[in-house]
């Protein structure tokens, strides 16, 4: 009698269990989608008004960078025929965060793979989720077209554990929210003559451009610069900037930013990030 009753216990404990570990993962993957990682700013299609209804996270959203290449978001809706409906977990981990589709072909930009390998495994794990869960949308989105020579990959495979930087790291988890998740370092930093982000001479320092329906719009200086960056800017002018796209002097900021993601950063998350640019050195840009 006594080994049922412990049986039992252990039966509901690990239902109990199991239940919560999948949900909170969803919900983790959530907050970052609709956040701070912002996938539908560049995968859901965008009209005159914002976000096309029912097209979320359908992908066909164009990049237009002349020179380099005319892209298009893909469908990452769990649709069986356009989307991701067929690619299993592992699959979608791999095309995440090392840049490769289930038939072994490379994913190109404006992807920011040598960002997101970097991202954590319980991240990768709860985005992944979250997508299992988002409504299908069948959409097929245009072919990408590149004028630059592009690499075979983005690295080796990944094999071992990612673990992010413990919250209590103010400054690395700063980091590792304006890099792996929010990828901010990557359209704030200048790309050289191969596109390829300058990283260790120019990181933050603005200045690149993206064209689309608002026309022109050039990634600001985000290092502690006083003159061109963020060094006289106080936080809460930061965090207005990042959250509802208004600048210093109370002008409106222009897309891509995605400000109606970003308004959904937490409180602790936001002052992470914003100690994390204000550690940044100052740089000119160019």
């Amino acid at each position: 009698m006594n080994k049922t009753l412990a049986a039992a216990a252990t039966a509901v404990t690990l239902g109990v269990w199991s239940g919560a570990v999948a949900q909170p993962a969803v919900e983790r993957g959530k907050y970052l989608v609709e956040s701070i990682v912002g996938c539908g700013n560049c995968h859901t299609p965008q009209g005159p008004n914002g976000p096309l209804q029912g097209k979320t996270l359908a992908g066909g959203l164009e990049f237009a960078h002349p020179g380099f290449f005319t892209a298009y978001s893909t469908n990452i809706t769990p649709d069986p025929e356009t989307g991701i409906g067929k690619w299993t977990d592992a699959q979608l981990k791999v095309a995440i965060r090392e840049g490769r589709r289930p038939d072994g072909t490379v994913i190109r930009p404006p992807m920011p793979f040598e960002l997101y390998r970097g991202l954590a495994d319980a991240d990768l794990d709860a985005i992944v989720a979250y997508l299992r869960t988002v409504p299908a949308v069948k959409n097929v989105a245009p072919k990408s077209l590149y004028q630059i020579p592009l690499p075979p990959g983005y690295g080796p495979p990944i094999d071992k554990g990612i673990e992010a930087p413990p919250r209590s790291d103010k400054l690395a988890y700063g980091a590792y929210l304006a890099g792996p998740l929010g990828h901010c370092i990557e359209c704030h930093t200048p790309p050289a003559a191969n596109g390829r982000a300058q990283y260790d001479t120019l990181l933050g320092a603005g200045g690149r451009q993206f064209h689309g329906p608002f026309g022109l719009s050039v990634a600001k200086n985000i290092t502690s610069d006083p003159e061109q960056g963020l060094g006289k800017w106080t936080d809460a002018e930061i965090e207005r900037a990042i959250r509802k796209g208004i600048g210093r002097d109370g002008q409106q900021l222009k897309p891509p930013m995605g400000y109606a993601y970003y308004d959904r950063i937490s409180a602790a998350d936001m002052a992470a990030l914003i100690a994390y640019l204000r550690s940044l050195p100052p740089k000119k840009m160019p």
